[in-house]
């Protein structure tokens, strides 16, 4: 009789705990309807918190489950921490939303949650199996939700575009990894860094063009140039709420896989991939800083936005060290609480007619809702880069490391890692222009019309809190727990 070995599934509790809670809700929304959408909403966000605290341990300790291709360590778990707060966050901002638009769907919910369970395989994925499983359960929710109010045409004509162009890069992506596996003859990420690391005569060319293909394709999740043709248009036909998870989670799940990608099956091969991390860097820098500044739609402008600050995150990465990575968590961690309080000013925007969308129509915030605007204009300072607002300090992480690692490896500026660092400096500079104009059309340009009153205080909680940490975060009791796990995440990925 064969004896059957089953897996350890401890390290995955948190991912188990969520599916069921999915698959549950899902049940309850089927028999309650959308009048259940709310009761759904906050079940799903208790869900999420719940799950963080079940999934996230510091335990000094690797652990590697399902036939290595599940790893859990510090890195996995502070990542996961991000996105979970940031997936229960766009639960909550969405919830006034869509009883505001009349559009309440018990399945949004779910489908962020489904999303994250997705998120949550990518950043603990070992293996190119479960890093695709991961990738494509977030991708195939992404496409729903982009598209969740089928009578908008934007709206459909957004989650069309985000599909056509998501399944194109899913394409390219297990392409490399059938190249990679069919060089290497394994797809655990630990077996395929083993061969790298031990073969004489070099990489294979067809395992380097494996790994670049793999490149691209996450390149399109985090929408890093030249692959971030999707985001403006998604960003600007999805719902805000669905934009502003767009912006923050599958953007810290898919930054986070890429790290692992490169630094544990592909490190020996730094020389290859550190050029394309430095190409995509500049170029997503540099578009977004010049892009944005003709964009007159907000939720479009914050789209060329994120490509810039993807742009400023991969510059830690290009650093390719401890140094570096800590300063690509801290940045991360920092964009996230800038976004969602960004996200949560627009999702207030709000006029008899509707939803507003346009910059010009801010005209006159400061005279007509003041705490609004003092809000939004700390997080466009942050943004911008200004110190000594968290943003600054973002950046002066990454900036850090890539000048460090430049200065102490000559070979390192054969990579340009300096003019990596200047051309970063001066598209920050560039990127401040749009930032600072929200700002001067809030304050000094004459109003247009008053803003409805906020009736989510969810929504004003999340505005003051994410405002308060912007300003705070000099403070050693705000930024020490952040530097210390953000060191101790980097630490378990690069000894």
């Amino acid at each position: 009789m064969t004896e059957i070995m089953l897996p350890d599934f401890a390290p995955a509790y948190g991912e188990i705990l969520l599916a069921l809670g999915a698959m549950a809700l899902l049940m309850f929304g089927v028999f309650r309807g959308n009048k259940s959408t709310e009761f759904v909403s906050l079940l799903a966000a208790a869900l999420m918190i719940i799950t963080l605290f079940v999934s996230v341990t510091w335990a000094d300790t690797v652990v590697y489950t399902f036939e290595n291709m599940f790893v859990v360590d510090r890195f996995t778990s502070f990542m996961k921490l991000l996105l979970l707060v940031a997936s229960a966050l766009a639960v909550l901002m969405s919830m006034q939303y869509f009883k505001d638009e009349r559009e309440e769907r018990f399945e949004y919910p779910i489908l962020l949650l489904l999303a994250t369970l997705g998120m949550m395989v990518m950043v603990s994925a070992n293996d190119l199996m479960s890093l695709y499983m991961g990738l494509e359960l977030q991708s195939l929710s992404l496409y729903v939700l982009a598209s969740i109010r089928r009578d908008s045409e934007l709206a459909t004509e957004s989650g069309l575009k985000y599909f056509v162009l998501g399944a194109l890069s899913s394409g390219i992506l297990l392409f490399g990894c059938s190249l990679i596996y069919g060089f290497v003859g394994s797809s655990n990420f630990t077996a395929i860094g083993q061969n790298l690391s031990a073969a004489s005569h070099g990489p294979d060319i067809g395992v380097i063009i494996g790994m670049v293909l793999v490149l691209a394709g996450l390149a399109f999740k985090i929408s890093a140039v030249p692959f971030h043709m999707w985001t403006p248009d998604v960003y600007q036909g999805a719902p805000t709420p669905v934009t502003a998870f767009f912006a923050v989670a599958p953007k810290i799940a898919a930054l986070a896989l890429l790290v692992r990608v490169l630094y544990v099956p592909f490190g020996e091969l730094s020389e290859s991939w550190v050029q394309v991390i430095v190409f995509m860097s500049l170029a997503s820098m540099v578009l977004g800083s010049v892009a944005a500044v003709v964009q007159s739609n907000i939720k479009r402008l914050m789209a060329y936005s994120s490509i810039g600050h993807i742009g400023f995150a991969l510059v830690g990465l290009a650093a390719g060290n401890q140094e570096g990575l800590r300063g690509l968590i801290i940045y991360m961690t920092i964009y996230l609480v800038m976004n969602v309080g960004t996200f949560a000013c627009i999702l207030a925007m709000r006029r008899r007619e509707g939803m507003v969308e346009d910059i010009s129509d801010l005209a006159g915030l400061a005279q007509t809702r003041p705490a609004m605007a003092t809000a939004l204009a700390i997080f466009m300072l942050s943004l911008a880069g200004i110190p000594p607002l968290a943003g600054f300090w973002g950046k002066w992480y990454v900036f850090k490391a890539v000048i460090a690692s430049a200065v102490a490896d000559p070979m390192a500026t054969d990579y340009g890692l300096l003019g990596l660092a200047v051309i970063g400096v001066m598209a920050s500079v560039v990127g401040a222009y749009y930032y600072l104009n929200v700002i001067k059309v809030m304050f000094f340009n004459a109003p247009e019309g008053e803003f409805l009153p906020q009736k989510s205080r969810k929504l004003t909680a999340i505005m003051g809190l994410a405002a308060a940490l912007m300003i705070l975060f000099l403070l050693p009791q705000i930024n020490a727990p952040v530097l210390d796990y953000a060191r101790m995440a980097a630490a378990a990925l690069i000894s």
